[in-house]
């Protein structure tokens, strides 16, 4: 197929995209389906012009619609409604859980809750942003490797824009991220072996005659994908009143999200929307897959790989991409990045919904156990704002909990029998 440049943007709403500029070397490169850099074959990332995203206001994204478009000045696509193929995510709700502060000794405590998107997870984001981009360089066809939580969001997008989706998983996938997957539709492909494993042969087929016009969301319109995940940050700010919190606490599986974040806070100091004040990144991994919370321990700037195991498996990313770069963010604002067991994760979706009636995936029950590693160590105040991220719906991961969770007491019908249980007390 021949692929062409993305369509052209209306002029109310002008694109700040300028180039992919490679995070190795500084190379630049056209805004097209690359990924890698030609000349150190590091990662590319999207590159702005600062002064067209200085003319982004308040005013402007307040009278934006009731989703992630209200950046749309900020991002590299979908300047044009038209030219989006989207599930219309984000603006999910930003919740108060004085509960949770209160339970863990805290002064003030946000849960950024996700699970509030179409699909249940923040990778409506980062879909929504690849599935637009594919759109604009003529792709009509979506695939990805995942450990879950993507694979949902790809199925969903496809089917609503009318595409073809081929989705690849590892075969030990929860089965509630299987079945919803596998509504849509769209070919689910499970293979023997771990997402790192599923992620590498992903590689291979797009270079393959077959694939060569579908769009692989985490891989040739990356750049673009990772993009999406920014608009957490920026949620976070205008919630807040447009302002950043002193410390957030991100659960890290490649990565990126926690990387974006970061980048989403210095945007919008860059552009003028927000004051400068310090904050604190944060990220919160399993012990069964914790590369990046090992090598930042041994103050290591290169992430070695690891075997996955444990219940978090949409953290399960042994190799992951960002892991460099999720180092230096944490380091530069003064933050850090720990991991927690499984018995611990579990411990923490229990708290998660009891005090703040947010029920999270495994990643969730990560990132609420590792604020409770961070306090303990006092690497993380106790006094100051902090924001955590529940970036999925625990119906997707039903396992871990089921085995602990249960009818209080079973009891026959009759109110005799209610009052023997000492309901009536």
């Amino acid at each position: 197929m021949t692929l062409t440049a993305q369509p052209a943007v209306s002029a109310s709403i002008q694109c700040p995209a300028t180039a992919l500029v490679c995070r190795n070397c500084g190379a630049e490169f056209p805004l097209t389906p690359i990924h890698a850099c030609a000349d150190c074959f590091g990662p590319l990332e999207v590159g702005y012009d600062q002064a067209v995203l200085a003319t982004v206001t308040r005013e402007q994204i307040e009278s934006g619609p009731k989703n992630l478009w209200r950046y749309a000045g900020l991002l590299p696509v979908g300047q044009e409604p038209d030219s989006r193929v989207s599930l219309n995510p984000g603006l999910t709700p930003l919740i108060h859980a004085p509960g949770l502060a209160a339970e863990l000794g805290m002064t003030s405590v946000w849960i950024k809750d996700d699970s509030a998107n179409p699909t249940h997870s923040f990778k409506d984001r980062v879909v929504s942003l690849a599935a637009t981009a594919a759109h604009g360089f003529g792709f009509r066809r979506l695939a990805c490797a995942s450990t879950g939580n993507l694979a949902n969001s790809v199925a969903a997008h496809a089917a609503r824009a009318g595409w073809q989706s081929t989705v690849f998983i590892p075969s030990d996938l929860e089965p509630g991220k299987v079945v919803q997957t596998a509504v849509y539709g769209g070919r689910l492909i499970a293979v023997d072996g771990s997402y790192d494993d599923v992620n590498r042969l992903t590689s291979e087929l797009q270079e393959t005659d077959e694939f060569e016009d579908t769009a692989f969301v985490n891989q040739n319109v990356r750049p673009y994908y990772a993009e999406g995940s920014k608009t957490v940050g920026y949620e976070i700010a205008e919630q807040l009143g447009w302002r950043i919190p002193a410390q957030v606490v991100i659960p890290v599986a490649s990565g990126s999200l926690l990387t974006k974040v970061d980048k989403a806070f210095r945007e919008l100091v860059a552009a003028g929307l927000v004051e400068g004040t310090p904050w604190k990144i944060f990220g919160a991994q399993s012990s069964g897959c914790s590369p990046i919370a090992t090598a930042f321990a041994e103050g290591h700037d290169v992430v070695r790989p690891v075997k996955p195991t444990g219940i978090a498996k949409s953290l399960n990313i042994g190799n992951p991409a960002d892991g460099p770069y999720a180092l230096d963010a944490v380091r530069r604002t003064g933050g850090s990045i720990v991991h927690v067991g499984d018995a611990e994760i579990v411990e923490g979706i229990r708290i998660l919904a009891r005090t703040a009636g947010v029920f999270g995936e495994t990643a969730g029950g990560v990132t609420v156990a590792c604020l409770q590693e961070l306090l303990a160590s006092g690497g993380l105040d106790a006094a100051a704002e902090t924001i955590i991220l529940n970036t999925g719906d625990g119906l997707k991961t039903l396992g871990p909990v089921a085995e602990v969770v249960g009818p209080t007491m079973t009891i026959k019908p009759a109110l005799k029998a209610a009052r023997e249980a000492g309901l009536l007390d």
